[in-house]
């Protein structure tokens, strides 16, 4: 696992595109629980008027803020903007292998999670990547300003 600290981010430039341009969010990690980060902040990107879909193979089925769940970013149709990743450092590399064959444009993974390798090869097939940071508070810190 990196260390947090030495996360590779793009300049806050690129982070308000990210946040300026996405229409579709894929949040890997969802939780059924309201006490979750991963829940707050898809209700927060709903509330934003932005589809969201969530990805958990544990919550197939259920009924989680009204989205649509699946099991793996590989079941999501369409076009995805946004991965964004809450799940631990060492369990990324295959959700950043996903994300590359979904197609996604960029991933993000929240606060505390860093992995520099899988990070430079999501960049390396033309993903931009955040990592160690929180979508919400960027959201509030550059778009609200």
């Amino acid at each position: 696992m990196s260390d947090a600290s030495a996360a590779t981010n793009p300049s806050d430039e690129v982070v308000r595109n990210i946040l300026d341009t996405m229409k579709r969010i894929a949040v890997v990690g969802l939780s059924a629980r309201e006490d979750r980060a991963s829940h707050g902040i898809a209700r927060f990107l709903q509330g934003q008027g932005f589809e969201v879909i969530g990805v958990n193979p544990l919550l197939v089925g259920q009924d989680v803020l009204g989205l649509p769940i699946v099991g793996s970013l590989a079941e999501v149709a369409g076009p995805i903007d946004v991965v964004d990743v809450f799940r631990r450092s060492e369990t990324v590399p295959p959700v950043i292998d996903a994300a590359i064959a979904a197609g996604a444009k960029s991933i993000w993974l929240q606060e505390d999670v860093v992995h520099e390798e899988a990070a430079g090869k999501a960049r390396a097939a033309g993903l931009e990547v955040v990592q160690d940071r929180c979508i919400y508070k960027e959201w509030l810190r550059l778009m609200n300003g």
